[in-house]
């Protein structure tokens, strides 16, 4: 059931985030922040009230549970050109830090008070976070970027959710991009599904120690997408900060794929905090390519590919652990002995040279994605390209004017036309 709700949400997302991406390059980003936060946060009370309509309700969810592409865009918005990685950094961080501290809040209050009380305040917080939208965060996109007003007419061409998806292949730089994106990404989100269950279920961690992993991956997350990420920027530039980040994430799934004791996951855990530096770097080298009113559909296009990742990624995972024949059915976990973690009978019992094959795929699509990444251009190359671009088209009128068909082919970051 977890696996179809992530494919269904995953592919609403891939074809939705480029459209609502696109949308706030026209209609500003405070109304799509809004509107992304709320259905992001509807299913919550579901929970409560029908298991069956909140699995209907987040599968569909997925067409506005695209935050990560608006807030980028208003990012860049607000940031100028070098301050940018930083930013993206600061963003991935906080997603981080809600990552660490609310599963074990949930799971202390769940504990102690019960479910029901996790699911009310969930959704209270949630109710919290649309009054802030609403009252605090003033809109990003300068008015003179906008239409007059919500009436304004929007052609097909622009609200193609197929359009953006078109143009990869006219443009070798977003081609590349893309395709980074997907082979990194990919075996990213299928890790996520699973990593935490084959922790107890083969590797033999306590609830406490899988809970305890958590928090210290995401804190290393944190430290790694704020200073680290900003000194590498500074220091090696920011193709290379993609290729070390990479480099790290195939480091980090080859030791959790031949890893086989405790330890090795401990010690690779530390590998995967260094290798979250590489999705705000892309999206720093992503804004540093497009123009200002290109800032949504391009963070919408990455969203999405991160979307669809989401839904193919726990199925690939899935369907490898069920080819080499490793169950990870939730098994009863015996108690945890004093200064010591659990080593379960299953895992006793797993003799292969490899524990964790699908981690090996995965540590190759990452492979694959180094590669690819090899070939992005440095960014005075794309300067250098984005203005003699912009000097073809200085003459195309209006950024939100109708398109000719001789622009059909105008590489998609430098297109001015929604």
């Amino acid at each position: 059931m977890n696996g179809l709700i992530q494919g269904v949400k995953g592919l609403l997302s891939f074809l939705s985030a480029p459209l609502i991406g696109a949308l706030s390059d026209v209609w500003g980003r405070k109304s799509f922040l809004l509107l992304t936060v709320f259905f992001t946060c509807a299913p919550i009370p579901l929970m409560k009230i029908s298991p069956w309509w909140y699995f209907a309700v987040i599968s569909v969810s997925g067409v506005f549970a695209v935050t990560f592409s608006v807030v980028f865009a208003y990012v860049a918005d607000i940031t100028q050109e070098h301050e940018r990685s930083m930013a993206y950094g600061l963003v991935s961080a906080t997603f981080a830090a809600s990552l660490v501290t609310s599963p074990a809040i949930g799971a202390y209050l769940g504990r102690v008070y019960g479910d029901s009380l996790v699911v009310v305040l969930a959704t209270a917080i949630a109710l919290l976070d649309i009054c802030f939208i609403l009252v605090a965060v003033p809109e990003s996109l300068p008015e003179k970027m906008r239409p007059a007003s919500w009436g304004a007419p929007i052609s097909w061409e622009q609200a193609d959710p197929f359009a953006s998806l078109k143009k990869v292949g006219q443009d070798s730089i977003v081609l590349l991009i893309c395709i980074t994106v997907f082979l990194s990404y990919l075996p990213e989100a299928g890790q996520y599904s699973s990593f935490f269950l084959y922790l107890r279920q083969i590797m033999g961690f306590s609830s406490e120690s899988v809970a305890a992993f958590i928090a210290v991956l995401g804190i290393l997350s944190i430290i790694a997408q704020t200073i680290v990420l900003s000194l590498l920027m500074r220091s090696i530039g920011n193709k290379n900060t993609i290729l070390l980040g990479l480099g790290f994430q195939i480091l980090q799934l080859a030791w959790y794929g031949f890893g086989s004791e405790p330890w090795m996951m401990w010690a690779a855990g530390a590998v995967a905090a260094m290798s979250s530096i590489t999705f705000p770097a892309v999206s720093a080298l992503v804004s540093r390519t497009a123009d200002a009113d290109q800032q949504g559909v391009v963070q919408g296009m990455i969203t999405g590919i991160r979307g669809l990742c989401n839904g193919l990624g726990p199925a690939l995972y899935g369907f490898i652990f069920y080819i080499f024949h490793v169950e990870l059915n939730e098994l009863p976990m015996p108690e945890s002995p004093p200064g010591g973690s659990v080593v379960t009978q299953y895992h006793l019992q797993q003799n292969s040279i490899i524990p964790g094959p699908p981690f090996l795929f995965g540590a190759c699509s990452v492979l694959l994605a180094l590669l690819v990444a090899l070939f992005i251009p440095e960014h005075t190359n794309l300067n250098l390209r984005s203005s003699n671009w912009k000097k073809h088209c200085g003459s195309h009128g209006h950024p939100h004017s109708p398109q000719t068909p001789g622009e059909a082919k105008e590489p998609l970051l430098q297109d001015t036309n929604v």
